[in-house]
């Protein structure tokens, strides 16, 4: 019997983490194995899946689309050949993955079926996205493949205008996440044929940091709101004189919230048309 896999996608901070926590919560009966891809070598989202019974693997690297072929194949590979089998396989995309590549590498293993990719989009954020020339093309191509679209970070409702711009772009049954169960829309989708091609994206720089150095609360604060320009995403645990924080930038917006950690992990990325790593570096760091 072949194992459905569904690839979640979706551009750089859009919820993907949030997404598939709040799936694994559901009560859907189903034993799922969870591969979470990530854009730099300390992988953040596979420590943000919640669930210590759940059968997570983690992938590094970088972009699952340009440099994981043979380790997402084998990965895949030692899931399939346990005595246990899941029922179901789920993909969590780097945010620069092309979801379309990633289907195409699964999809020559005959021990698989394709359940559909889904993507999710920032509902408070892709206007600026797709108004972007060098980010456009990539959260476009995003969205066109996917068999199912879900808008996130929206507390209402989405417009018309919204709705209207992406279904010009292609996207496929644009629903807001809050508006049904989950486990329906992920596991109920009939994927329909796909005809997006894999399309070039732009290069990106990205950052890794790790540390046991306690910073100041109130310097935390100075360094967040001096960040560089360029920086588009930025994630991780910081160490403070108040406590840990879980930290998170997407674009223009920043969240801090209380966590345990032990020590400072952050990972950081922006396009490197606009951003070095030793840009980052410098920030960071103050060398």
């Amino acid at each position: 019997m072949r194992i459905p896999v569904t690839i979640v996608s979706g551009y750089l901070g859009a919820g993907k983490t949030t997404l598939v926590n709040s799936l694994l919560r559901e009560d859907h009966a189903l034993k799922l194995s969870v591969l979470v891809n990530d854009f730099g070598s300390i992988n953040i989202d596979a420590a943000l899946i919640e669930g210590a019974e759940v059968d997570s693997i983690a992938l590094t690297n970088g972009c699952v689309c340009c440099s994981l072929g043979d380790d997402l194949a084998q990965s895949v590979n030692a899931i399939l050949t346990r005595d246990i089998r899941p029922d179901h396989i789920l993909i969590e995309a780097s945010g620069v993955a092309d979801p379309v590549a990633i289907a195409n590498t699964l999809l020559a293993d005959r021990r698989l079926s394709y359940a559909g990719i889904v993507t999710v989009v920032d509902g408070s954020s892709v206007a600026d996205l797709l108004s972007d020339p060098l980010l456009a093309p990539q959260v476009g191509q995003q969205i066109r493949a996917a068999d199912l679209v879900l808008l996130s970070k929206l507390s209402e409702a989405p417009s018309e205008a919204l709705l209207t711009q992406l279904r010009a772009l292609g996207a496929r049954t644009p629903t807001r996440v809050d508006d049904m169960p989950l486990s329906k829309m992920l596991f109920d989708i009939t994927p329909l044929p796909r005809d997006a091609t894999p399309v070039p994206h732009p290069g990106y720089v990205s950052w890794q940091h790790r540390s046991s150095t306690v910073l100041d609360r109130r310097a935390l604060g100075d360094k967040l709101a001096e960040r560089p320009e360029g920086l588009y995403r930025m994630k991780g645990f910081v160490l403070t004189s108040g406590g840990a924080y879980e930290l998170h930038i997407v674009g223009r917006h920043v969240e801090a919230r209380r966590c345990d950690a032990d020590e400072t992990l952050l990972v950081a990325l922006g396009p490197e048309a606009r951003i070095s790593r030793d840009q980052i570096e410098t920030w960071w760091t103050g060398a």
